[in-house]
């Protein structure tokens, strides 16, 4: 009796993937070029997620617990704080993903993580990031005092470079 394996969605693959047209002959991509920054939608896996605050840092559009709408960017960034109820929004939301049934045409790009509190987070909450690390790229953003008051409008905190990056945002 065979087993059958079904596969989910790319989103499981981790790495780069080869492009169809990365064989001999066709043009490479310039390096060093201009790069034009890719724009996102800040999708909330549970309330106060932190995306309105996200978009307005390193800009893209706020979906807040919404699926992006026709006009809004396809390149999806959930967005969960870093407490045990975030996580494990964070956890079934990409299942969502991985059993296709978010809406057609989305791409899932990566989860960013929002410090729930200033500070180190506890041992059994890194224990339930990991399995989202295992499956899709994953940006941590450290408790911002300013932002708790409003203040949006400084330098994105140095440990988002790589968010800052993936983004396009340019800082100030």
């Amino acid at each position: 009796m065979g087993t059958v394996v079904q596969q989910g969605p790319e989103i499981w693959i981790r790495g780069p993937v080869a492009e169809a047209d990365a064989r001999e002959g066709a043009p490479e991509r310039p390096v060093g070029g201009p790069v034009t920054p890719r724009r996102f939608s800040w999708v909330a896996t549970h309330g106060g997620a932190g995306t309105t605050t996200l978009a307005a840092v390193y800009g893209g559009h706020d979906c807040g617990r919404g699926w992006p709408g026709p006009d809004s960017p396809r390149s999806v960034l959930l967005v969960a704080r870093t407490h045990a109820a975030g996580l494990d929004a964070a956890i079934r939301t990409l299942e969502v993903f991985r059993r296709g049934e978010a809406p057609a045409g989305l791409d899932l790009d990566a989860v960013v993580l929002v410090a729930d509190a200033p500070g180190r987070l506890p041992r059994q909450l890194a224990q339930r990031v990991k399995p989202i690390e295992a499956v899709i790229d994953v940006y941590r953003v450290p408790w911002v005092p300013a932002w708790r008051v409003g203040e949006l409008d400084g330098r994105p905190p140095r440990e988002t470079e790589a968010l800052t990056r993936l983004t396009g945002t340019v800082t100030r």
